[in-house]
Protein backbone atom coordinates (compact mmCIF):
# COMPACT_ATOMS: atom_id res chain seq x y z
CA UNK A 1 0.00 0.00 0.00
CA UNK A 2 1.24 3.41 -0.76
CA UNK A 3 0.79 6.23 2.28
CA UNK A 4 -2.05 9.14 1.77
CA UNK A 5 -1.66 12.45 1.23
CA UNK A 6 0.66 13.89 2.98
CA UNK A 7 0.89 17.74 4.74
CA UNK A 8 3.24 19.45 2.88
CA UNK A 9 2.32 23.28 2.28
CA UNK A 10 5.83 24.48 1.40
CA UNK A 11 6.37 21.39 -1.75
CA UNK A 12 9.57 20.11 -1.04
CA UNK A 13 10.47 16.85 -2.05
CA UNK A 14 10.68 15.22 1.40
CA UNK A 15 12.01 12.13 0.66
CA UNK A 16 12.97 10.51 3.49
CA UNK A 17 13.06 13.36 5.86
CA UNK A 18 11.20 12.84 9.45
CA UNK A 19 8.51 14.88 10.63
CA UNK A 20 5.85 15.04 7.81
CA UNK A 21 2.55 13.58 8.60
CA UNK A 22 -0.92 12.71 6.67
CA UNK A 23 -2.83 15.59 6.32
CA UNK A 24 -6.66 15.72 7.00
CA UNK A 25 -7.51 13.84 3.58
CA UNK A 26 -4.29 11.32 4.09
CA UNK A 27 -6.18 10.34 7.70
CA UNK A 28 -9.13 10.08 5.42
CA UNK A 29 -8.01 8.03 3.21
CA UNK A 30 -6.30 5.07 5.62
CA UNK A 31 -9.70 5.02 6.86
CA UNK A 32 -11.09 4.41 3.79
CA UNK A 33 -8.44 1.56 2.83
CA UNK A 34 -8.99 0.28 6.54
CA UNK A 35 -12.65 -0.48 5.60
CA UNK A 36 -12.06 -1.40 2.29
CA UNK A 37 -9.62 -4.34 3.99
CA UNK A 38 -12.06 -4.94 6.88
CA UNK A 39 -12.91 -8.40 5.75
CA UNK A 40 -9.36 -9.52 4.31
CA UNK A 41 -7.89 -12.28 5.96
CA UNK A 42 -5.00 -9.73 7.30
CA UNK A 43 -2.30 -11.59 9.77
CA UNK A 44 0.47 -8.99 9.00
CA UNK A 45 0.68 -5.19 9.12
CA UNK A 46 4.21 -3.35 8.46
CA UNK A 47 5.27 -0.41 7.49
CA UNK A 48 8.47 2.04 6.74
CA UNK A 49 9.51 3.70 9.20
CA UNK A 50 8.56 7.30 8.23
CA UNK A 51 5.52 8.77 9.88
CA UNK A 52 3.18 9.10 6.74
CA UNK A 53 3.44 5.42 5.87
CA UNK A 54 3.13 4.50 10.13
CA UNK A 55 0.23 6.94 9.88
CA UNK A 56 -1.30 4.77 7.04
CA UNK A 57 -0.99 1.28 8.36
CA UNK A 58 -2.41 2.35 11.94
CA UNK A 59 -6.17 1.81 10.83
CA UNK A 60 -5.52 -1.27 8.83
CA UNK A 61 -4.19 -2.59 11.61
CA UNK A 62 -6.29 -1.38 14.56
CA UNK A 63 -9.10 -3.04 12.16
CA UNK A 64 -8.19 -6.57 12.07
CA UNK A 65 -6.83 -6.30 15.83
CA UNK A 66 -3.21 -5.95 14.99
CA UNK A 67 0.09 -4.03 15.64
CA UNK A 68 2.24 -2.20 13.41
CA UNK A 69 5.40 -3.59 12.39
CA UNK A 70 8.20 -1.65 11.10
CA UNK A 71 11.03 -2.62 8.03
CA UNK A 72 13.35 0.04 6.98
CA UNK A 73 13.30 -1.91 3.92
CA UNK A 74 9.96 -0.19 3.06
CA UNK A 75 11.51 3.36 3.23
CA UNK A 76 11.62 5.70 0.31
CA UNK A 77 13.87 6.27 -2.11
CA UNK A 78 16.76 7.90 -1.65
CA UNK A 79 17.14 11.42 -3.51
CA UNK A 80 19.82 14.15 -3.49
CA UNK A 81 17.16 16.58 -3.96
CA UNK A 82 15.29 15.64 -0.87
CA UNK A 83 13.67 19.08 1.38
CA UNK A 84 14.13 21.00 -1.83
CA UNK A 85 11.51 22.08 -4.44
CA UNK A 86 12.01 20.29 -7.78
CA UNK A 87 9.45 19.97 -10.54
CA UNK A 88 8.58 21.48 -13.89
CA UNK A 89 8.76 24.62 -14.54
CA UNK A 90 10.26 25.59 -10.97
CA UNK A 91 13.51 26.61 -12.65
CA UNK A 92 15.21 23.27 -10.93
CA UNK A 93 16.84 22.14 -14.53
CA UNK A 94 18.34 25.49 -15.10
CA UNK A 95 20.13 25.60 -11.69
CA UNK A 96 23.76 24.32 -13.03
CA UNK A 97 24.54 22.95 -9.77
CA UNK A 98 21.92 20.30 -10.62
CA UNK A 99 23.21 19.01 -13.47
CA UNK A 100 25.56 16.79 -12.06
CA UNK A 101 22.74 14.96 -10.69
CA UNK A 102 21.06 14.54 -13.60
CA UNK A 103 23.52 13.01 -15.85
CA UNK A 104 22.04 8.97 -16.05
CA UNK A 105 18.18 8.70 -15.86
CA UNK A 106 18.94 4.78 -16.40
CA UNK A 107 20.44 4.15 -13.04
CA UNK A 108 19.50 6.92 -11.57
CA UNK A 109 22.34 9.62 -10.61
CA UNK A 110 19.98 11.77 -8.71
CA UNK A 111 19.04 8.84 -6.05
CA UNK A 112 19.27 5.42 -4.63
CA UNK A 113 19.76 3.09 -7.85
CA UNK A 114 16.88 1.24 -9.10
CA UNK A 115 17.99 -2.33 -9.01
CA UNK A 116 19.22 -1.74 -4.67
CA UNK A 117 15.26 -0.57 -4.27
CA UNK A 118 13.91 -3.95 -6.26
CA UNK A 119 16.40 -6.25 -3.67
CA UNK A 120 15.36 -4.50 -0.23
CA UNK A 121 11.52 -4.09 -1.22
CA UNK A 122 11.60 -7.76 -3.05
CA UNK A 123 13.43 -9.07 0.26
CA UNK A 124 10.47 -6.91 2.73
CA UNK A 125 7.56 -8.69 1.07
CA UNK A 126 9.06 -12.01 1.22
CA UNK A 127 9.41 -11.38 4.94
CA UNK A 128 6.16 -10.11 5.11
CA UNK A 129 4.92 -13.40 3.03
CA UNK A 130 6.74 -15.86 5.37
CA UNK A 131 4.86 -14.15 8.83
CA UNK A 132 1.66 -14.15 7.16
CA UNK A 133 1.80 -17.29 5.40
CA UNK A 134 -1.36 -18.98 4.27
CA UNK A 135 -2.84 -15.47 5.11
CA UNK A 136 -2.35 -12.07 3.52
CA UNK A 137 0.41 -9.48 4.57
CA UNK A 138 -0.12 -5.78 3.91
CA UNK A 139 3.07 -3.57 3.56
CA UNK A 140 3.09 0.23 3.96
CA UNK A 141 5.53 2.08 1.77
CA UNK A 142 6.42 5.03 -0.73
CA UNK A 143 5.21 5.22 -4.77
CA UNK A 144 8.61 4.88 -6.23
CA UNK A 145 10.00 1.94 -4.83
CA UNK A 146 6.22 0.02 -4.95
CA UNK A 147 6.24 0.98 -8.71
CA UNK A 148 10.16 -0.43 -9.30
CA UNK A 149 9.52 -3.59 -7.82
CA UNK A 150 6.07 -4.08 -9.82
CA UNK A 151 7.68 -3.15 -12.54
CA UNK A 152 11.04 -5.65 -12.36
CA UNK A 153 8.28 -8.06 -11.73
CA UNK A 154 6.53 -7.27 -15.06
CA UNK A 155 9.27 -7.15 -16.83
CA UNK A 156 9.10 -3.60 -17.31
CA UNK A 157 12.13 -1.68 -17.83
CA UNK A 158 12.96 0.48 -14.66
CA UNK A 159 13.65 3.75 -15.74
CA UNK A 160 10.85 5.33 -16.65
CA UNK A 161 8.72 8.53 -17.02
CA UNK A 162 6.91 9.09 -13.03
CA UNK A 163 4.10 10.97 -14.77
CA UNK A 164 3.24 6.97 -15.82
CA UNK A 165 2.95 5.15 -12.54
CA UNK A 166 0.04 3.23 -11.79
CA UNK A 167 0.69 3.85 -8.06
CA UNK A 168 -2.31 6.51 -6.70
CA UNK A 169 -2.27 7.27 -2.91
CA UNK A 170 -3.41 5.50 -1.19
CA UNK A 171 -3.58 2.32 -3.55
CA UNK A 172 -2.84 -1.13 -2.93
CA UNK A 173 -0.80 -3.39 -5.23
CA UNK A 174 -0.41 -6.89 -4.58
CA UNK A 175 1.25 -9.76 -5.43
CA UNK A 176 -0.24 -12.84 -4.46
CA UNK A 177 2.21 -15.91 -3.87
CA UNK A 178 1.63 -19.86 -5.18
CA UNK A 179 4.49 -21.04 -2.38
CA UNK A 180 7.42 -18.50 -2.65
CA UNK A 181 6.80 -17.93 -6.74
CA UNK A 182 4.87 -14.58 -7.26
CA UNK A 183 2.10 -15.84 -9.53
CA UNK A 184 -0.08 -12.58 -10.45
CA UNK A 185 0.01 -8.56 -9.69
CA UNK A 186 -3.16 -6.78 -8.86
CA UNK A 187 -3.88 -3.48 -8.81
CA UNK A 188 -6.85 -1.25 -6.79
CA UNK A 189 -7.27 2.32 -5.60
CA UNK A 190 -9.75 1.96 -2.60
CA UNK A 191 -9.70 5.50 -2.02
CA UNK A 192 -9.75 7.04 -5.85
CA UNK A 193 -12.44 9.69 -4.71
CA UNK A 194 -10.93 10.94 -2.38
CA UNK A 195 -7.48 11.55 -4.72
CA UNK A 196 -7.19 15.03 -6.51
CA UNK A 197 -7.69 13.80 -10.51
CA UNK A 198 -4.31 15.23 -11.09
CA UNK A 199 -2.86 13.11 -8.89
CA UNK A 200 -4.06 9.82 -9.81
CA UNK A 201 -1.91 7.43 -11.67
CA UNK A 202 -2.20 6.29 -15.07
CA UNK A 203 0.39 3.55 -16.35
CA UNK A 204 -0.24 0.97 -19.41
CA UNK A 205 0.42 -2.33 -17.91
CA UNK A 206 3.94 -3.78 -19.06
CA UNK A 207 4.38 -6.97 -21.03
CA UNK A 208 4.87 -9.40 -17.90
CA UNK A 209 1.57 -7.94 -16.42
CA UNK A 210 -1.24 -10.03 -15.01
CA UNK A 211 -3.70 -7.56 -14.69
CA UNK A 212 -5.22 -4.34 -13.48
CA UNK A 213 -7.70 -4.67 -11.19
CA UNK A 214 -6.41 -7.55 -8.54
CA UNK A 215 -8.02 -8.00 -4.97
CA UNK A 216 -5.00 -8.71 -2.75
CA UNK A 217 -3.29 -6.78 -0.10
CA UNK A 218 0.08 -6.06 -0.78
CA UNK A 219 3.20 -3.73 -1.07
Amino acid sequence: MRHGEVHNPEGVLYGRKPGYHLSDLGRRMADRVAEHLEGRDVTHVVASPLERAQETATPVAKAHGLDVGTDARLIEAGNVFEGKTFGVGDGALRRPGNWRHLRNPFRPSWGEPYLEQVVRMRAAIETAKDAARGHEAVCVSHQLPIWILRSFVEHRRLWHDPRRRQCTLASLTSFTFLGDRIVSVGYTEPARDLVPPHLRGGAKRGRGGKGAQGRSAGA
